[in-house]
């Protein structure tokens, strides 16, 4: 199960006199990875590498260091620690000793590594949006239903035939709640994904 950072998290270790300082935090979108990388990027810093990772969306960034050396390092930690939605920055001051290939490679990968296994996080849950249309008797039904499968309501409009919910529920409990409220109305109920 994928991960999601629950708040931002800071990590720093000294290699070889260059000092190596992971930053790291949630993302739900590019605009909101750029804005982070746009925030914390030091630019009197040697470097300010960086990768994220969003659902199956990624991108990183070797700021001057050798191709491969660096952001593809932090997306490999990202990937590795088996987190998503997490954009994360490695700023180095230079220290006056080249690490070389592998040593770079460990040095990004692994603060951005023990950074991730420190921060506090909460499984990704898979969710759906359903459109359910039943009568206005079942409304309050309906409205139970949802918190005993943990959902979320998003939207309600009523017609003179009765009520339309559009509601977000964890992917692993659709079947259930549709048979739930299937059996509650007995019938009278329909469920379209949205």
């Amino acid at each position: 199960m994928k991960l999601r950072l629950l708040s931002e998290v800071r990590h720093e270790a000294e290699i070889k006199k260059s000092r190596f300082i992971a930053l790291a935090a949630a993302a739900e979108s590019e605009e909101q990875a750029r804005n982070f990388i746009d925030r914390v990027s030091v630019p009197d810093a040697t470097h300010n590498c960086w990768a994220w990772r969003i659902d199956e969306r990624y991108r990183f960034d070797d700021d001057g260091e050798p191709g491969g050396t660096a952001g593809r390092p932090i997306l490999q930690a990202i990937d590795g620690q088996n987190f998503d939605q997490t954009v994360v920055v490695v700023i180095r001051y230079f220290g006056g000793t080249k690490l070389g290939t592998g040593g770079l490679i460990r040095a990004y990968g692994g603060v951005t590594a023990e950074a991730l296994r420190t921060a506090k996080s909460t499984p990704i849950i898979p969710k759906v949006q359903l459109a359910v249309s039943l009568p206005f008797a079942y409304t309050d039904a309906a409205h139970h239903a949802l918190g005993e499968f943990e959902g979320t309501k998003l939207d309600e409009v009523y017609s003179s035939s009765g009520v339309r919910l559009v509601v977000e529920i964890a992917k692993t409990r659709r079947n259930d709640f549709v048979d739930y409220l299937s059996n509650l109305a007995r019938g009278e109920i329909t469920v379209k994904d949205s």
